[in-house]
């Protein structure tokens, strides 16, 4: 029933609505959208019938020009193509704003389990002591990354913003203004962001939306807990990569770092001045005036000098003071509003978020072989030391590392880690302490960090920093457990451990692992090593902390979150639960205050149900051992395509992928390393995911799974399998999430390849799997057709695709005719490159 009331109230308050405010882009009266929209719709109905008779891209757009639009001018047909791509782009904002304006009316349509669902439940199985412990030491933290597919700027964020208040108010003559203010306002970056730039982006999404939602959740937690010492101010915690994620970023420096560093803790300082501000004008009162301003100076004086810091206790203590004042001379008069503020300086304290540092392991080699070659230790590699000499050096010997010495990333390396105890002195402790290595293969990825600590003048004793290994390849993932058992055997990091209470965490990275494995092979090596990972743990007393890196898609660990935490099983640790949000996801699922909160209950709710109600989530020797089969039957298909010998010609010549690196959408190169011949280990996962996403083929997240569950069903054993679906959530959750990128997929955008002499038996593989791939899940799941229960997911990605096909079809025939003669081969690499931004933004999760 809520799934036909939600459709109903999706059809009122999104489909509608965007009908109605989409007819006032028709007459935008400038040069370069003026009557645009009149044609948009035709020639989205010319390219769905011709794709659907099979015409290319080509044959559409060239017909179109002819019989419709009567340009012939090629200049002139290109100055069109702009602009459509420009219309197409605002109508995406639009859709955006609508959508994002009708999701509180959405959510009283959801089958969702709010706090407040959560707790009732808690109250009618009574298990709130069981819960009430759990509270107090849970929390689910979410790490903002700037990775490149973020394409909104601060001034579209504002419009955006603007427009879902209007649309919630129907101000139907404002939002005409407010559309042509868009229709005025550059969507674009016109230069490549610096690592700066992506931080401050970000950062003004934490002050202006996350400083006042994150306040509000933990209100709204207390406010529902059965319980008046509820005291938990870690519940939801903030992370931050921009400006500390270092791996493939050679923009990222020490002094980048620092920046950004300040950069957070002034806008924090910013907000408590503005909430204190307001405190001013109701705590009128003689003994709480006084101490309030000249916090309030302090806090002044902190938000525009980077030097003039105020610490945590500097900040909290006046306020407990005042708050004392309160209760004993004025009957706790606006006791609440103080009890926020106060809860609000608890949770961000003087850092806002934590600055994650993260580098690629093959850098921390380059760095630890120059110092023991400068120090004499070795010649020329750390291959000239025996396994037992090379870990006595890291953790015992006393190496000088002083950066002078050294040179580029060596000598940058040397000078972050030289930095942070600044960074700890002035924004707290929280303000960054984790020290994330990529690649992590061996255990040399932790110790090389433990050493470089050392060397640059830490004590061994006061390193306070978690060490935090990133296993993301189907090798770092089968070398897991030995690598930490070796590390919790060595006393000295033993010794690390205590003092980081007896914590490790430990990051799992879906992107590369799809990228590595295919998609069913990287998920189910994931949940594996995390069983694995918690029995080690376990064994040696030490508490795990997961860190997924998950993206937006289903490809890279994305989808419905909040499922897959759902769905883990009875032996995985579940003391906390942590992920990546990338790119414009962080927009889209935590955008809002309304969005944030949703989606952050969700993530509370699915590890807080985890082992506390109902039967565990445990899967079976029989559905493992199935599972074991379906993962190695689908990565044989996918490696076979993986090592095909068009896979990677395919991708350079047929996709944006190269688009992506001339793109002015993030600091980070599109590959790993120099190297001339593009090889799938240096490719980012974004990029990689992106390209199929933009070709509409989607291929890492469902590429394997027809072929592996055809084979299992022609073995006789349907039943097991559609079995499996039902009673194993973590298998379903994958299902689910692959349905949504078979969703996505649109083979007649592409089909004109089937013929190409290089390419068509490359394109033809795809797309059997792709429909074997349909075929099989929607036998398994009994289901007629992709996502039917989740009918307004279905509908909205389908507004969306429809938005973006004229755009799309525009990019196909700018790829065309780039690998033909033409004079203008530039501009048409002009319009891939610009054709990725609408695409993407309308996907949402695509890359």
């Amino acid at each position: 029933m809520h799934q036909t009331e939600r459709l109903e109230e999706f059809k009122k308050s999104v489909q509608n609505k965007f009908n109605v405010y989409n007819s006032l882009f028709l007459n935008l009266p400038y040069r370069n959208i003026e009557n645009v929209g009149m044609v948009v719709p035709l020639l989205h109905h010319q390219s769905v019938q011709g794709l659907n008779q099979g015409l290319n891209p080509q044959n559409i757009l060239e017909s179109f020009f002819k019989n419709y639009v009567m340009i012939e001018d090629e200049k002139d047909q290109i100055d069109f193509m702009f602009r459509i791509i420009q219309y197409v782009e605002r109508q995406v904002v639009l859709y955006d704003s609508v959508e994002d304006a009708a999701f509180p009316k959405l959510q009283e349509h959801s089958d969702s389990l709010s706090i407040k669902d959560y707790f009732q439940l808690v109250n009618k199985t009574k298990s709130w002591d069981k819960v009430a412990e759990k509270l107090s030491n849970f929390s689910a933290r979410i790490v903002l990354t700037a990775h490149p597919t973020q394409f909104y700027t601060p001034a579209v964020l504002d419009i955006m913003n603007d427009l879902r208040l209007l649309i919630l108010e129907n101000k139907i003559d404002d939002i005409d203004v407010t559309l042509q203010q868009l229709g005025l306002t550059s969507l674009i970056n016109s230069q490549k962001p610096t690592p700066l730039d992506e931080a401050k982006n970000i950062i003004y999404i934490l002050r202006h939306v996350y400083y006042d939602a994150m306040g509000d959740l933990y209100a709204y937690i207390k406010e529902n807990i059965d319980n008046d010492d509820f005291e938990n101010h870690n519940i939801m915690k903030l992370g931050f990569w921009p400006g500390g994620d270092r791996d493939g970023n050679p923009f990222v420096t020490a002094e980048i770092t620092k920046n950004v560093a300040d950069e957070l803790r002034l806008n924090l300082m910013k907000c408590y001045y503005n909430d204190l501000k307001f405190l001013q004008q109701k705590l009128t009162f003689k003994e709480v005036q006084g101490p309030l301003k000249v916090l309030r100076n302090q806090l002044y004086s902190a938000m525009f000098n980077p030097e003039n810091s105020i610490s945590y206790q500097e900040i909290i203590n006046p306020l407990m003071t005042m708050r004392d004042v309160l209760i004993k001379d004025y009957h706790g008069l606006y006791l609440g509003k103080l009890d926020h503020f106060i809860d609000k300086v608890k949770i961000f304290k003087t850092h806002f978020a934590t600055l994650d540092i993260r580098q690629d392991h093959s850098q921390h080699v380059l760095v630890v072989e120059t110092i023991l070659k400068k120090n004499g230790f070795i010649k020329e590699s750390i291959q000239e030391l025996k396994k037992a000499d090379l870990v006595k050096l890291l953790v015992q010997k006393k190496i000088k590392a002083d950066p002078k010495d050294y040179k580029d990333i060596v000598k940058d390396t040397l000078l972050n880690i030289s930095q942070l105890k600044e960074i700890q002195t002035k924004n707290g402790e929280e303000g960054c302490n984790r020290y994330i290595i990529s690649n992590s293969e061996d255990i040399f990825s932790v110790l090389f960090v433990y050493g470089l600590f050392r060397w640059c003048g830490w004590k061994d004793d006061g390193i306070s920093f978690d060490i935090v290994p990133l296993f993301e390849t189907m090798n770092g993932m089968a070398e897991a457990e030995g690598i930490m058992q070796f590390l919790f055997d060595l006393p000295e990091y033993r010794k690390h451990l205590e003092q980081r209470k007896e914590s490790q965490t430990m990051m799992l990275g879906f992107s590369d692992g799809t990228k590595d494995g295919g998609y069913v092979k990287a998920n189910w090596s994931i949940l594996k090593t995390k069983e694995q990972l918690s029995k080690v743990c376990k064994k040696n007393q030490i508490k795990a902390l997961f860190f997924d890196g998950r993206g937006g898609p289903p490809a890279r660990g994305g989808g419905k979150t909040h499922r897959f935490y759902a769905a883990q099983t009875k032996d995985i640790a579940n003391n906390e639960i942590q992920l990546t949000i990338q790119g414009q996801t962080i927009t889209s699922t935590y955008g809002t205050k309304e969005q944030f909160m949703h989606n952050s209950e969700q993530l509370l709710t699915a590890g807080l149900s985890n082992n506390l109600f109902g039967k565990e989530n445990v899967i079976s020797k029989e559905h493992r051992k199935l599972l074991e089969e379906l993962s190695d039957l689908s990565y044989v298909k996918y490696d076979a395509l993986k090592n095909h010998e068009m896979f990677i010609p395919y991708l350079e010549n047929r996709s944006t992928l190269k688009y992506y690196q001339k793109a002015n959408i993030g600091s980070r190169p599109g590959k790993r390393g120099n190297k001339k011949q593009l090889t799938l280990s240096d490719l980012r996962a974004i990029s990689f995911v992106g390209s199929w996403s933009q070709l509409k083929q989607n291929v890492p997240g469902y590429f394997g799974i027809g072929t592996a569950i055809k084979t299992i069903r022609d073995s006789g054993r349907l039943r097991e399998l559609k079995k499996m679906y039902r009673e194993v959530p973590f298998f379903k959750a994958l299902m689910h999430n692959s349905m949504m990128s078979l969703t996505k997929c649109y083979f007649e955008l592409t089909s004109y390849m089937k013929e190409d002499a290089k390419y068509g038996g490359f394109w033809n593989i795809l797309y059997e799997e792709y429909q074997l791939s349909k075929e099989m899940l929607l036998l398994i799941s009994g289901t007629e057709v992709l996502m039917e229960n989740e009918a307004t997911s279905r509908e909205s990605i389908q507004i969306r695709e429809n938005i973006v096909l004229p755009l799309l079809v525009i990019q196909q025939y700018a790829l065309q005719k780039i690998g033909q003669k033409t004079a203008y081969k530039e501009v048409y690499e002009k319009i891939v490159t610009r054709s990725l931004y609408g695409n993407i933004n309308a996907s949402r999760n695509s890359a």
